[in-house]
């Protein structure tokens, strides 16, 4: 009979049907039994809720298993009332769970929200829910254990909103938990508890959570702490994590949540807990045990939490969508955490960390078929790493004020982390080498936009920093100690033009992802741009110097990306680019590309030849590129498009000087690469129409500029992107479609252009 009738209490808590009896009568079917033990009816458990695959539904094995609530949940409502008591108590903590969630949520109505309050205020007070939930914590049933946490962790919270009260009989067991560690307490079913009623105070969008966050962690801020210093390195002990599904490493992965949670809170409150400031102060052990012998998740869970704690950025809240506006303040405790992972520039914990296993196989131990069972390093982990140690350098440097205190360690530490790269990162066998110590930046980090700018950033603040300090100084520095100081820049991989480089050389040159990124709120490229261009403007001379450098040490356009083009394919596809950078020019128009046309016959006119003509098979170049660099929007519209692709032929009259025999295509708009010379090239689009001619196709000019720019292919392709992302900005700016004012940013735009064209003209 009970069973009937929760399972009809479940359908309309589900469908939002009011609850039509008095509160008492849902309380009393809510009302949890658990005199009997809660492993209780192991036929019943074995019948319900068989072994994983491949198991004995030994105890053991059941104990690993913790399937979602919400999976089960589903299918409560149709099952036959053949109900064991563990799947009638499953079914109750359930419908806990979802009540709590609805009678907080604004989109119920007010009377049913009512209702739901007033049968908690029954469970919590008459019931003492609360006590049974806590005697069913614990390693017996893992399942009913973790729904369990939940439920408490939903009735606490409902009980700090409701009443801003924190649960004593909660507050008691998780004391008496913490402080009994390494005892036999449930501890991993405490901590999850803790994380979990965190979570649900940052998700509430109304509620005032520095308040709330300070009455519920102040009566646990010491023993935290306290747990921390116990679990990390008073009672740790590598022999007890041999295996990923120890009780030992259960509690660890728990305690790494916890503390995820914890740091998240960190922007809630003006001064920080100690609960909250001790993985800063204390990172050193998390160092320590990342170094050990423990099981690779663990490691990497712990390395993606320290990443966070580099990366302030304004926490999102999930219901409001609003940003705060109060960010992880750069304090001691940022720099207590940059000198313990810097450790005075020794960097050994680094090298102790391997990294050339995968994590996870999808859930099977063996690669799939066709990946390479040689694996490789874990590339989320390897740049994880590498945030970690540059963000650690800039926070370090940020806060020295002599050049002589941090030069020597800056330099030390971007040398081991060179040789870390080197050392997990290998080009692929058909890829030329990488010769330059500014393209690894790029190179680890091109496949995380967000991860690589971040990086980017780091390196051009401390640039700047020790560049400030140099001429603080001395007054005028002779032009043997600026090369010295362009060399050391260079050899250490911090050279802010050539990262800027090698980051458009990845992206091949496209504008529209640049502003992908700008326009996107999960980057730091607007405040990484700003100082670059600032940087730029300043030092003009220097950005040319390193683009004529590219052009005769490493050649304009090499990738070393293992996705290179057949040899047979370099003419077709140079053509195809030069088609669409011609069609981004002066017209109000960035990424859309020419090369879409089915077949465009090309006529390449020599000087005091005749026309002769060819046909050119172009696929769309967009397909050429990775598809994480393709384009995320069309920012193009048919009211300013003059031009069309439309799938039909396209007319294109080339004119070059010398003719080219011979010589090799490279990859690059314009741009043709002979034995003897780079040829650069620019595009005229006109309209056909303009010409007689049909009025869907186009005619392409394209003019040789030897005589104008000679050898300087870098520098025209890098200023050519700037200046269409310019008019890209300009254009979305004019219809009030780009998300913020760009003023700013176009003047320093506008500025860099005016330097290129000045230096054209002479």
């Amino acid at each position: 009979m009970k069973i009937s009738l929760l399972q009809q209490m479940y359908k309309d808590v589900v469908a939002g049907i009011p609850l039509a009896k008095e509160s008492h009568h849902y309380s009393s079917l809510l009302a949890l039994s658990v005199e009997q033990p809660p492993g209780g009816d192991e036929s019943c458990h074995q019948r319900h809720l068989p072994p994983p695959a491949g198991g004995t539904g030994s105890h053991q094995d059941t104990d690993r298993v913790v399937p979602a609530a919400d999976d089960l949940s589903s299918s409560f409502a149709n099952m036959s009332s053949s109900f064991c008591p563990r799947e009638v108590m499953l079914l109750q903590l359930t419908l806990i769970r979802m009540m709590v969630a609805k009678a907080e949520s604004q989109h119920v109505e007010s009377s049913t929200r009512q209702k739901y309050r007033e049968i908690f205020v029954l469970l919590l007070k008459e019931a003492q829910t609360d006590s049974k939930l806590v005697s069913l914590l614990g390693p017996h049933d893992r399942l009913l254990s973790h729904v369990a946490s939940q439920s408490l962790a939903s009735l606490v919270y409902f009980q700090l909103k409701e009443e801003n009260a924190v649960n004593v009989t909660w507050l008691s067991f998780t004391l008496n938990a913490l402080l009994g560690f390494p005892g036999n307490s449930p501890v991993a079913d405490c901590l999850w508890t803790l994380t979990a009623i965190i979570k649900l105070i940052l998700k509430d969008a109304v509620l005032p959570k520095a308040g709330v966050l300070k009455k519920l962690l102040a009566p646990l801020d010491a023993v935290l702490e306290g747990f921390y210093n116990a679990i990390l390195f008073h009672h740790f002990d590598s022999h007890h994590y041999t295996s990923p599904y120890s009780e030992a490493t259960t509690n660890l992965i728990s305690f790494i949540d916890l503390l995820e949670a914890l740091l998240a809170s960190r922007t809630e409150l003006e001064s920080p807990l100690k609960c909250q400031r001790v993985l800063f102060l204390k990172v050193s052990y998390v160092l320590n045990l990342i170094s050990s012998s423990i099981p690779y998740v663990i490691k990497k869970k712990f390395i993606l939490l320290l990443k966070k704690c580099v990366l302030p950025k304004p926490r999102e809240d999930a219901g409001s969508g609003s940003v705060s506006s109060q960010a992880l303040p750069v304090c001691e405790d940022v720099l207590a955490l940059s000198n313990a992972v810097l450790q005075a520039g020794s960097l050994t914990w680094l090298h102790q960390i391997p990294l050339d296993e995968k994590s996870s196989y999808f859930g099977s131990s063996e690669p799939a078929p066709g990946d390479d069972p040689r694996g490789g390093s874990d590339q989320t982990v390897l740049r994880a790493l590498s945030l970690v140690v540059l963000k650690a350098l800039e926070f370090k440097i940020h806060n020295s004020a002599a050049e002589a205190e941090i030069k020597g360690g800056f330099e030390s530490s971007m040398s081991q982390l060179l040789v870390f790269w080197r050392s997990h990162l290998k080009p692929p066998p058909q890829s030329q080498p990488i010769v330059h110590h500014c393209e690894w930046l790029s190179l680890i980090f091109i496949e995380q936009d967000d991860d690589m700018w971040e990086a980017a950033k780091a390196l051009l603040l401390i640039y700047l920093k020790l560049d400030r300090l140099r001429h603080d100084a001395a007054d005028n520095l002779s032009p043997k100690e600026e090369d010295s100081w362009d060399s050391l820049s260079h050899a250490g991989g911090y050279n802010p033009h050539c990262i800027f480089l090698f980051c458009l050389e990845k992206i091949a040159f496209d504008s529209s992802v640049l502003l992908d990124f700008l326009i996107s709120s999960e980057t730091c490229f607007l405040e990484y741009l700003v100082r670059y261009l600032k940087l730029l403007g300043r030092e003009w001379p220097r950005f040319v110097a390193v683009c004529d450098r590219f052009d005769t040490e490493h050649g304009a356009f090499r990738s070393a990306r293992p996705s290179e083009p057949l040899p047979g394919a370099e003419q077709s596809r140079a053509t195809a680019e030069s088609l669409r950078d011609a069609a981004r020019d002066p017209a109000p128009r960035t990424a859309v590309s020419l090369a879409s046309s089915a077949d465009c016959r090309v006529f390449t006119a020599q000087r005091g030849d005749n026309e002769a003509d060819c046909d050119s098979p172009i696929s769309a170049d967009s397909a050429a590129l990775p598809r994480s660099l393709q384009s995320l929007v069309d920012y193009d519209s048919s009211e300013d498009s003059e031009l069309e692709s439309d799938g039909r032929e396209c007319w294109v009259n080339t004119k070059q000087v010398p003719s080219i025999s011979e010589g090799e295509t490279r990859r690059g708009t314009g741009c043709s690469y002979t034995a003897d010379n780079w040829k650069i090239c620019t595009s005229e689009v006109l309209p056909l129409e303009q010409e007689g001619s049909h009025p869907s196709s186009c005619w392409t000019r394209v003019t040789s500029l030897d005589n104008i720019i000679p050898f300087r292919i870098m520098l025209y392709k890098s200023t050519k992107c700037l200046e269409e992302l310019q008019q890209a900005i300009s254009r979305l700016q004019r219809r009030n479609l780009f998300p913020y004012n760009p003023t700013a940013l176009l003047k320093l735009l506008s500025h860099i252009e005016k330097m290129s064209k000045n230096m054209n003209s002479q």
